[in-house]
C-alpha cells in the first residue's frame, strides 16, 4: 500500500454494496472477519497489510449493539497496523431518534454514541440520518461527518416505476423531503398528521385525495421500522377507492413482523434504498455514495 491508496473494508452483510462502490471508485476491497464467542465477547480481525492506506469500513448501523462494539476494535486494530485514516461508511446510522429527553431520566443516546464514535473514526458518512432537532451532524461528531441524500435516486425510480404518482408523507417531519422529492419530478404532494401512542400504536388524519383519484398513490418515509404508520396508510387510500399505493422508504429496518404488516394491508409495491440489506431493496444508493466518499479519502474524484 502507498500514502495515497484507499480501501474499503465489508462488515459481515455488506459485501454487496462494498463490491458496488470498489467497481465505480476503483478501490480495492477487502472483508472485515467478526467472531463471536459463546460468552458474547467479539473478536475481529483486520487486513495485515494495510498500512499507510486509508481506509473505509462500510457497515449500516442498523441493529447498532450488535454492531458498534466489532468496529471500535476494528479501528483500533487498524491504527495498529499503520493505516493512515480510518472512515466509517454507515449507510444507516443509528442512535439518532433519541435526540431528546424525553421523559425525565432518559439518556440521550444520539449524543453519547456520537462521542464514543467520533473518538475512532476520522470522517462518517451516511445517508439521510434522523436530523430532527440537530441542524447538522456536526452537532453532536467530533469527527468529519457528511450525510448525502437518497432523494435523487428516489425520484429517479419513480420517474422510471411509478405512472402519475401523488406523494404522501406520513407526518409533518417528512414534509420538507418529500416536497423536494416532489418538485424533483414535478408530482403533487399531501403530509398526514400522525399522533403516537407507543412504539406500535398510531393514529393518523386520513387523507383528503379527492383530487388525485387518477393519480398512483406513492407513500414516502425515511425509516421503516415497525411499518405500523404506513400500513394505517395504505388501508385508509384502500378504503378511498385509489390504485393500491406503492410504499417507498430510504431505511428498511423492518423489525419482526413490519413487512407482513405491511403487506397484509395492501400495497402495490413496497421498495427501500439499499442502506440496509433487505428484500425489499430496488433502490441503489451506491452511485451517490461513490460521488462523495473521494474527498473524505483524500483521493481524486
Amino acid at each position: 500500500m502507498t500514502d495515497a491508496a484507499a480501501v474499503l473494508l465489508a462488515y459481515p452483510g455488506y459485501e454487496s454494496l462494498t463490491e458496488a462502490l470498489s467497481a465505480q471508485l476503483g478501490w480495492p476491497n477487502a472483508r472485515l472477519t467478526v467472531h463471536h464467542f459463546p460468552d458474547g465477547e467479539t473478536l475481529v480481525s483486520v487486513p495485515p497489510d494495510l498500512a499507510g492506506a486509508c481506509v473505509v469500513l462500510v457497515a449500516g448501523l442498523d441493529q447498532p449493539d450488535q454492531k458498534a462494539w466489532a468496529l471500535l476494535f476494528a479501528a483500533d486494530a487498524l491504527r495498529d497496523t499503520g493505516v493512515r485514516r480510518i472512515g466509517l461508511l454507515a449507510p444507516y446510522l443509528g442512535y439518532m431518534r433519541q435526540d431528546t429527553r424525553f421523559h425525565p431520566g432518559e439518556a440521550i443516546t444520539s449524543r453519547t454514541f456520537a462521542d464514543v464514535m467520533s473518538t475512532r473514526f476520522d470522517f462518517l458518512l451516511t445517508v439521510d440520518p434522523h436530523l430532527h432537532r440537530y441542524a447538522s451532524l456536526s452537532e453532536i461528531y467530533r469527527n468529519q461527518a457528511v450525510h448525502v441524500s437518497a432523494m435523487s435516486a428516489m425520484a429517479d425510480w419513480l420517474r422510471r416505476e411509478v405512472v402519475k404518482p401523488v406523494l404522501i408523507g406520513p407526518d409533518s417531519e417528512s414534509e420538507q423531503w418529500i416536497a423536494a422529492v416532489a418538485a424533483q419530478i414535478g408530482a403533487p404532494f399531501t403530509v398526514l398528521r400522525k399522533e403516537r401512542h407507543g412504539d406500535k400504536s398510531v393514529v393518523i388524519t386520513p387523507p383528503e385525495l379527492a383530487q388525485y383519484r387518477d393519480h398512483t398513490p406513492v407513500i414516502l418515509d425515511d425509516i421503516l421500522s415497525t411499518a405500523r404508520t404506513m400500513a394505517v396508510v395504505v388501508g385508509q387510500l384502500r378504503e378511498t377507492g385509489m390504485p393500491p399505493p406503492v410504499c417507498v422508504a430510504v431505511h428498511a429496518l423492518l423489525v419482526g413482523d413490519a413487512l407482513d404488516v405491511l403487506m397484509a394491508a395492501g400495497p402495490a409495491r413496497v421498495v427501500t434504498c439499499n442502506t440496509v440489506a433487505h428484500a425489499t431493496n430496488g433502490i441503489d444508493i451506491s452511485p451517490v455514495l461513490a460521488a462523495a466518499l473521494p474527498a473524505l479519502a483524500g483521493q481524486p474524484a
